[in-house]
């Protein structure tokens, strides 16, 4: 059949090749479950593989990885226009509730601050039930460590609307941008970060009691800060993409 001796005995180097990015692939996907290629691909250049897109997605398929879909949501065609952004660092914080139950039964609350701007989640507050008192608490703590923001974003829930959390953001000086009912999308940010809270951390994790689910919440929210690369900040941590913000800041200040 006019076929070389050299080419039936040929033994494709590839796979051998592969091999240890797959490998490597198959660990940090059963670390990340939730994750899909392009952000297993940030860790793999973290640990010095430098992958190109295409070759990350022909591994990822090629070791049967696959990130399940989760269902579309429907898209609300609406006046996205008119909702304040936040244009730098500080400038607007969203906080929202989820909720969950630990193993022996008691419920959880979770109060998320988050900073629109760099993704930083900048508390997650854990009880059994929480009123607009702690909600003022949890923001009198962090406005303590890091300043007053130009802005407040929430919902109309009953927590967010009492008489005392107004006043007092009033006496603070604080914007209340709040959501109007039935608008969840006004609020796009926060409710995308809760998503990715109850996916990656809430879903996954077993947590025999209320005490356990604020040390491992805490854990989560550290590595969603400094560790988990986010698409919106060019696959930055929101820690990376801060330091980078304070880096330029301070040179334009130079300049002037």
């Amino acid at each position: 059949m006019s076929v070389s001796r050299s080419a039936l005995g040929y033994v494709s180097r590839l796979d051998a090749r592969d091999r240890p990015l797959i490998g490597e692939m198959r660990r940090l996907a059963a670390q990340y479950p939730r994750y899909g290629y392009r952000r297993i691909r940030i860790f793999l250049h973290r640990a010095g593989h430098r992958l190109s897109i295409g070759r990350t997605w022909r591994l990822w398929h090629k070791a049967g990885l696959q990130v399940p879909r989760k269902r579309p949501r429907r898209r609300v065609a609406s006046q996205r226009d008119q909702v304040q952004r936040a244009s730098e660092a500080n400038g607007i914080w969203a906080y929202d509730f989820v909720f969950d139950t630990c193993a022996n039964g008691q419920p959880l609350k979770c109060l998320t601050v988050i900073d629109e701007h760099t993704r930083e989640a900048l508390a997650i507050d854990v009880a059994g039930s929480i009123r607009s008192e702690r909600v003022i608490e949890v923001l009198s703590r962090l406005i303590s460590e890091r300043g007053a923001p130009k802005a407040l974003r929430s919902d109309n829930g009953p927590e967010f609307v009492s008489t005392r959390l107004l006043q007092w953001a009033s006496d603070a000086g604080l914007q209340m941008a709040l959501s109007q009912p039935g608008k969840p999308w006004q609020n796009g940010t926060d409710e995308s970060f809760n998503g990715k809270f109850r996916d990656e951390c809430l879903s996954m994790e077993y947590f025999r009691n209320r005490l356990e689910a604020r040390v491992v919440i805490e854990q989560w929210r550290q590595h969603y800060n400094e560790v988990r690369p986010h698409s919106a900040l060019g696959y930055l941590t929101p820690a990376q993409y801060l330091q980078i913000q304070s880096g330029n800041d301070h040179e334009a200040i130079c300049l002037k």
